[in-house]
């Protein structure tokens, strides 16, 4: 059985293969049942969650990607989120590799925004607004170059000192980066902008998109947060990575239904669409597109699958 920790996660999972490999799991499709939540309860504090995502190709690979979250960890000095990936042999139940499943989230989570990039980023895409500075924001920029010739890429974060520290760690060739100050002077500028926050609070003002730019909505992954305003999902086309996923969880979409300026049937397409070219995605020069993503177990697959091929042979 094939143990990889984060770093060997991370090395299994190469951009260009991983966002091939995404598009080809959308395209094709995969058995992902609904995620499962169970509150688990501990003793004298919080109650802790269990979360767990499964999905398989039918006599090919089964996964499921365990998490937990223990609030109480901070008090201990340790990470409330812990997981893991499982994959085994969709023939014979044969457990096949264990996987970091905070790594392999991070990772699929950029390479699916890239993805959508791919089809409704504008070609010559070449500044990028990078809004948020946690975890996801690196591997963000990182899988949008991918796709994109990005030249120059700002990162705005309510406390600049850790977008400075994300400045930092960033190394692309031919890609300058560094900290914006003035958030709406540098959405107005870019062609590309993707937020990963935990805002509840509108960030990107639908008014500050330039003709022909795309917005990437990473957080904001329950009904009650929000990282766009109403003007923003007026203005652009709208795509998802999973109807059902973006309709029932991504406050950015949730909210403007149910305040009734959109439809569910305002939405043009979801990867699969656009993966299996139902769809052509952007489909003109100036036209402004927004992808809301809130994670699929499929991509999860999809990376696990390569992770082990890849360091199998």
């Amino acid at each position: 059985m094939l143990v990889l920790n984060e770093a060997e996660t991370r090395a299994a999972l190469p951009w260009n293969a991983l966002i091939e490999s995404l598009r080809v799991m959308f395209r094709d499709g995969c058995e992902m049942p609904v995620r499962h939540h169970h509150d688990v309860a501990v003793p004298g504090e919080a109650a802790a969650t269990l979360l767990l995502m499964p999905a398989w190709q039918p006599g090919s690979y089964i996964g499921v990607k365990m998490v937990s979250v223990f609030p109480g960890n901070t008090d201990r000095g340790l990470p409330a989120i812990h997981g893991s990936y499982l994959l085994s042999s969709g023939k014979t139940g044969q457990l096949l590799a264990i996987l970091d499943g905070a790594e392999l989230t991070a990772r699929r989570t950029a390479a699916a925004s890239a993805l959508a990039a791919d089809y409704l980023a504008a070609k010559d895409a070449q500044r990028m607004l990078m809004v948020g500075a946690g975890r996801l924001s690196q591997n963000l920029i990182e899988a949008h170059a991918s796709v994109r010739p990005l030249k120059e890429v700002s990162i705005w974060a309510r406390d600049p000192r850790k977008a400075a520290a994300t400045v930092a760690e960033i190394k692309i060739p031919g890609v300058t980066v560094s900290v914006a100050t003035d958030i709406e002077a540098a959405a107005r500028d870019a062609d590309i902008i993707s937020c990963a926050t935990l805002s509840s609070e509108p960030l990107i003002r639908g008014d500050w998109l330039k003709e022909g730019a795309h917005l990437d909505l990473v957080g904001a992954f329950k009904p009650s947060m929000r990282e766009s305003d109403d003007r923003a999902v007026e203005r652009a086309t709208l795509f998802v990575d999973t109807r059902e996923g973006a309709l029932s969880e991504g406050g950015d979409l949730v909210q403007p239904l149910r305040a009734g300026l959109i439809k569910a049937g305002d939405l043009r397409a979801d990867l699969g669409e656009l993966a299996s070219g139902r769809h052509a995605g952007r489909t003109q020069v100036n036209e402004i597109t927004l992808f809301k993503s809130v994670g699929a177990a499929l991509e999860d697959l999809a990376g696990a699958i390569l992770a082990f091929e890849t360091v199998r042979g």
